[in-house]
């Protein structure tokens, strides 16, 4: 057995040393990260608490989902092109990979070919139903689909080399299989923010705030209220006066009855600090500048323009090519020619970058005509 594996090695280009064992993930699809608390510890249960029940988190998600989604390519082979912007059962390749990247840190493609042995769709599929199944050395072999009572099993290279499955994940330090998303970073910043939306609806339903408490004068001869006396006191409190609706409305009060108004405390303002607080941390944990989700108080940037930028620059543009990169890697299987980039010139964000570019290469007197137009990429 020793034998064939060195001649298979060889025949791949690995000079006939066999390959570093890797170490097997046992631990599930989402990489073995572990959380303490009442956080979610499954990906569905983050995937509700942060996209579906989150707009911070959602709208970051999908501001750079879209962001990659909808970046200009350069142009490329015709049948490349059409694989990589086609709309598969509803869905945008790039948009759906990035978002996969970004909330479970991996992100599989099928490919699927025709009769001719050629590639005619790609299909991005949901992260949370792949298993990878490991060799003896660790190295993975095979790709386990699991729907509901269906699984569906994709052997990793076909006996040409070529793909079934296109692999994209994140960096994860700990684990050789899996990538590691960002939910797992954002998951107490999301349940803090969370938690003090469900706070702020409670205050609402009371009021929109403790405005004050019925306080009992037991009078010179200290009586004290009877039991039946106080439920009826607390029905006719939340019957009347609880809620919204009665925000506002005068209390006709008892004798031996007076009301003791309330203000918000030093913890109540706090509370609001630690709301925008968390809300900020999500942001970061996607790598979305505050600015652009409308959180008040974020001097990091001069400008709506200059944090639009530092978008692009530091999270789209290297999570798209990221993932071009590994299309591009997959698809050479069948193109060898393919490679798949980002058309810079074509993205009005960083278009200020390009005319300063323009600039400083047009100045410049020792260059010739044909060097600066190599320079421009032209």
């Amino acid at each position: 057995m020793k034998f064939w594996e060195n001649i298979s090695l060889a025949l791949k280009g690995g000079g006939g040393q066999s390959r570093t064992p890797l170490g097997r993930s046992y631990i599930g699809t989402y990489g073995g990260v572990s959380y303490t608390g009442k956080a979610p510890y499954s990906y569905e249960g983050q995937v509700r608490d942060a996209y579906i029940n989150n707009a911070i988190a959602q709208r970051a998600v999908r501001i750079v989902a879209e962001g990659v989604g909808g970046a200009p390519l350069v142009p490329m082979n015709d049948g490349i092109a059409t694989l990589v912007n086609a709309t598969s059962a509803g869905q945008s390749l790039l948009e759906t990979l990035a978002a996969h990247l970004l909330l479970h840190g991996n992100a599989y493609v099928q490919v699927m070919c025709g009769a001719d042995d050629q590639p005619v769709e790609l299909f991005a599929l949901r992260p949370d139903r792949i298993t990878i199944e490991p060799d003896e050395k660790g190295w993975p072999v095979a790709y386990a689909y699991r729907a509901g009572e269906h699984q569906t099993r994709f052997a990793a290279q076909d006996a040409m080399g070529r793909p079934a499955i296109i692999h994209i994940k994140a960096f994860h330090p700990t684990d050789d299989h899996y990538g590691l998303g960002c939910l797992g970073a954002a998951a107490r910043a999301v349940a803090v923010h969370n938690a003090a939306a469900q706070w702020n609806k409670a205050l609402l339903d009371n009021a929109a705030r403790p405005s004050g408490a019925l306080v009992f004068d037991p009078g010179p001869d200290g009586s004290v209220l009877s039991a039946d006396q106080f439920d009826r006191l607390k029905a006719e409190m939340e019957a009347s006066f609880a809620g919204s609706g009665n925000a506002g409305r005068p209390m006709l009060l008892e004798g031996g009855l007076k009301w003791q108004s309330m203000s918000m405390t030093p913890a109540d303002m706090d509370f609001v600090a630690l709301k925008a607080a968390a809300a900020r941390e999500i942001a970061l944990a996607f790598g979305v500048p505050p600015m652009l989700l409308g959180l008040p108080g974020d001097n990091s940037y001069a400008n709506y323009r200059e944090a639009n930028r530092a978008l692009w620059r530091l999270t789209i543009l290297p999570l798209a090519g990221k993932i071009l990169d590994g299309l591009s890697g997959a698809l050479g299987a069948w193109w060898p020619e393919a490679k798949l980039t980002i058309d810079r010139d074509q993205i009005p964000a960083l278009s200020e970058d390009r005319e300063r570019l323009w600039s400083q290469v047009s100045a410049a007197d020792f260059l010739s005509p044909e060097e600066k137009r190599a320079m421009l990429g032209l």
